[in-house]
């Protein structure tokens, strides 16, 4: 199935467009507003209506999915049908009533975003390595479910099979109440004044980052899928109201107990490559500023067979030396302490942190 309309010109659904125009696909994009449909247009070189399309893909707000796809099943009888919106229960319940859309139509959601929206913000690589849900019902026919797939490994994707209710649950724990944080708390900065903002560094903006996100799109998700939201807020309280409680105690242990928890359940999320977080060692070694240092450095460690799994450079202008750490796992930080200290690198001893 090579010819695919995508109805929405946001973010997701350009990129969307863009990846797969480059894999080969005939791509028409639309959308209701005519600035954002002729900016997607001229990304993708779209000239003209094109020919029935085999795909359909809704990337619209989630209050319009329902309408369109009726609206578009009666306009292309013989399409297959997909959305990538971000909640699923309330949509297949509306659908439901409507069969020959449902054998149709397998709805998916693609775990990509950014926190900047519009077609300028697309990206043909967006989806690469990253997961995409899809949960079809026992309505949904097998060529729905191929057009899927296929999009979706079209695009780079992993496909992940959910019922809608196991989508909306996890999504509420890994997408809504990341939102919900970073938008409180730049909520909470709002009396802090520009002149102390200004010495802020990244940790606050990283940890802010999703606060730029839409928040008419946002408001939308958040109270469709308010039960579950709810149920990890009210866990969130709770452990908010109980490192309130130790900083006025002054119970240095309870709050030295709770920051630890929040360390030790980071490393449950997902590392490289989508697989468990690894307890990496790092190697710092310090190099000249001159040509060819780096290219030394992993000669090296391919002579010796590490692997290395992240690296972190740092180097300030005019500073004659710089720092290089290298990821790894335990076992082979011992191994490349040994080998570089041999041969007279200046390497410093294996850490478990790089703080």
């Amino acid at each position: 199935m090579k010819k695919v309309k995508i109805v929405g010109a946001g973010l997701i659904g350009t990129s969307i467009a863009l990846g797969l125009k480059s894999a080969g696909y005939e791509v028409t994009i639309e959308d209701e507003y005519p600035e954002a449909e002729s900016i997607a247009q001229s990304l993708i070189g779209q000239i003209g209506q094109g020919a029935i399309p085999e795909i359909i893909v809704v990337a619209t707000p989630i209050s319009t999915i329902s309408s369109l796809l009726r609206a578009l099943q009666q306009r292309y009888p013989e399409s297959m049908f997909i959305d990538v919106g971000g909640l699923k229960s309330e949509l297949l319940a509306d659908i439901e009533h409507f069969p020959a859309i449902m054998e149709q139509f397998c709805p998916t959601h693609p775990m990509a975003g950014r926190e900047i929206a519009g077609a300028l913000a697309a990206r043909a690589d967006l989806f690469q390595g990253r997961i995409w849900i899809y949960t079809p019902t026992e309505h949904t026919g097998p060529r729905a479910i191929s057009a899927a797939l296929e999009v979706i490994q079209s695009l780079g994707g992993v496909p992940v099979e959910l019922t809608a209710k196991e989508h909306d649950e996890a999504i509420a724990g890994i997408s809504h109440l990341p939102q919900v944080v970073s938008s409180l708390l730049s909520v909470a900065l709002e009396n802090i004044s520009e002149e102390y903002l200004m010495l802020a560094g990244p940790g606050l903006k990283d940890v802010s980052r999703l606060a730029a996100s839409n928040p008419q799109l946002w408001s939308e998700l958040l109270h469709s899928n308010r039960k579950a939201v709810s149920e990890y807020l009210r866990s969130f309280a709770e452990i908010l109201s109980d490192l309130s409680t130790s900083l006025i105690n002054d119970d240095l242990r309870k709050t030295h107990e709770i920051l630890s928890r929040g360390r030790d359940n980071h490393r449950r999320i997902p590392g490289k490559h989508l697989g468990k977080h690894r307890n990496y060692w790092y190697v710092p070694i310090v190099i000249d500023d001159k040509p060819g240092q780096l290219a030394r450095i992993f000669d090296l460690c391919a002579e010796v067979s590490v692997n290395v799994e992240d690296l972190g450079i740092e180097h300030s202008p005019g500073q004659e030396t710089g720092l290089v750490t290298l990821a790894v796992s335990e076992a082979d930080s011992r191994i490349l302490y040994q080998s570089f200290s041999e041969q007279g690198w200046k390497v410093h001893l294996p850490r478990e942190s790089i703080g």
